[in-house]
């Protein structure tokens, strides 16, 4: 009997954040509330974040507002930002560092294999380093369990693929 498989995994798509950059900039270049101010973003090193910089906070909040607008005509998550550092500010300009969330630690693959087990007891879920490999010998099944862990609130973005 066949065995079929996919994998979670919490990663972003490269190319869709491009274009979230480029759009993102475009708006900031034709608002009129942005106008003579050092209003901009730019990319962190290796484009794994966003650089955003603001005249003051309410600047920096307008943007991060675009980019998850943004995000969302994309169809992105949002949870793919992490805004947790704070804002720096000096010489009457603010910055904020907004690296992209990506991969699953231990303790998040750990939430995603325990909701697996409790909810459908035939899909075998397995951590395998960074991803978490969900097997069963019906596709219904796993189609259950994507529809599970996609309903599930979690605090970091989720990708199905390789699917077999």
């Amino acid at each position: 009997m066949a065995t079929f498989s996919f994998d979670i995994v919490s990663e972003y798509n490269k190319a869709e954040m491009n274009n979230v950059f480029a759009l993102v900039q475009k708006e900031i270049e034709n608002r009129y509330d942005f106008k003579g101010t050092p209003a901009s973003i730019d990319w962190l090193s290796d484009k794994l974040g966003f650089k955003v910089i603001g005249a003051n906070d309410w600047q920096i909040d307008s943007i991060i507002d675009i980019i998850r607008k943004k995000l969302s005509s994309r169809n992105q998550s949002s949870k793919v930002l992490d805004l947790s550092k704070q804002t720096v500010s000096s010489n009457l300009k603010a910055t904020r560092e907004i690296p992209f969330i990506s991969g699953l630690d231990q303790d998040k693959a750990k939430k995603i294999t325990k909701l697996i087990k409790d909810k459908t007891p035939k899909a075998k879920a397995q951590i395998q380093g960074e991803t978490v490999r969900v097997s069963s010998a019906s596709k219904d099944e796993l189609q259950t369990v994507m529809r599970i862990v996609e309903t599930q609130d979690f605090d970091f973005p989720i990708i199905f693929n390789n699917y077999r």
